[in-house]
């Protein structure tokens, strides 16, 4: 056996990449002592991609700040500096909105706020940010719990959403049925490099495609509150001159919308993460590579890291496995040459999810028998 590349991404609300990667390479070299096991924990602009930029800059350095949480709570958070280069000469910030207002800061099981659950925190952490004086932002806007079309990041930064007798809506998705007016002039002008925003998924704001459709019952909400949320998000996209076709709108409750109408600029997390840790030169030289997530489903091939780890590999002529905490009917593994779900293994989903590094090694003593 050649060189292994584990590239997982995190297994969502039970264990993080880099985690999940060293769980796999235990169960490996449980089997394969002698394997040489290469660890590229991946994110795609969710849950871990401060800890993927963290551990692939040298010199990076964790900002803290506190900033209002999804429930409205205060969370102590933090943003990564990067060092100053060429391009970002006072350094470039990298701000997940996973840390600061996404759906894990709702507790274990989450309370689910549907309707209400907001962006602000994030906004928060990006004003901060800049008022550090860096020359770049990059945003991972991944992991949200809410369907606020990012107007409680954008009121953070300094715009107004207004109701008819010109008030500030209320924060979450609620709001926005009341929404009247728009103004954006407050906000801050870009940093001289720009705001690059890592986007995990490619849908629209609108639609049955769209945020609330696709994405709201996953936040809590059901039918009513889907169609309340599209009708909100309707009303935004009416007041703003941003396109709601556009790809990635509907990226984190239509933040993705909300950050298109700053200019900032959507671009595919999982590929800029994978630029930066060196995943295609990593994969290029591999035997075998090994991704996966907390849920394999139907939309983990729009623009997620298992689906581009497993197209570096088929680019390469290696072989790729996917390993998920659970593998959804509708999710297609025609790619991958091996595919585990750990709510198998374990028996069941609960067993998976109270002791996900036990059965991630099983998995990679699985599959490094099925490789052998």
């Amino acid at each position: 056996m050649g060189v292994v590349v584990l590239a997982p991404d995190s297994f969502k609300g039970s264990l993080g990449a880099a985690d999940a990667a060293a769980a796999l390479r235990a169960g490996w070299e449980s089997v394969d002592p002698r394997a040489e096991i290469v660890l590229l924990p991946m994110a795609d602009g969710g849950e871990g991609t401060l800890d993927a930029f963290a551990a692939a800059v040298p010199g990076s350095v964790r900002m803290p700040v506190t900033v209002t949480g999804p429930d409205e709570r205060a969370v102590a958070a933090s943003w990564l500096l990067l060092p100053g280069s060429a391009d970002a000469p006072q350094g470039t910030a990298v701000v997940e909105l996973a840390s600061t207002s996404g759906i894990e800061l709702l507790g274990s099981p989450p309370a689910l706020r549907p309707l209400d659950a907001g962006t602000r925190g994030f906004g928060e952490a990006i004003a901060a940010a800049l008022g550090h004086g860096v020359s770049r932002l990059v945003l991972g806007i991944g992991s949200s719990a809410s369907t606020d079309g990012g107007t409680g990041m954008l009121t953070a930064l300094g715009a107004r959403f207004t109701d008819a007798a010109s008030r500030p809506i209320s924060p979450g998705g609620r709001g926005l049925g009341s929404l009247s007016a728009v103004d954006l002039t407050g906000l801050p002008s870009l940093p001289a490099g720009g705001v690059n925003v890592l986007t995990d998924v490619t849908n629209p704001l609108l639609g049955e495609s769209g945020a609330a459709a696709v994405f709201g019952p996953q936040k809590g909400a059901g039918p009513e509150d889907i169609a309340l949320l599209d009708a909100g998000l309707a009303r935004l996209a009416g007041l703003v001159d941003v396109d709601p076709a556009a790809p990635g709108a509907g990226a984190a409750g239509g933040t993705g919308f909300a950050l298109l109408a700053w200019s900032a600029t959507l671009v595919p997390g999982a590929d800029a993460v994978a630029e930066l840790i060196g995943l295609p030169q990593a994969v290029a030289a591999a035997s075998v590579v090994v991704t996966g997530e907390g849920s394999f489903d139907g939309q983990s091939a729009a623009g997620k890291a298992p689906s581009l780890v497993q197209a570096l590999a088929r680019s390469a002529g290696a072989p790729a496995a996917l390993v998920a905490g659970r593998i959804s009917h509708d999710a297609d593994v025609s790619g991958f040459a091996h595919a585990v779900s750990l709510t198998d293994l374990a028996g069941s989903t609960d067993a998976a999810l109270t002791e996900p590094a036990r059965w991630l090694f099983a998995a990679g003593a699985d599959l490094a028998r099925r490789f052998a």
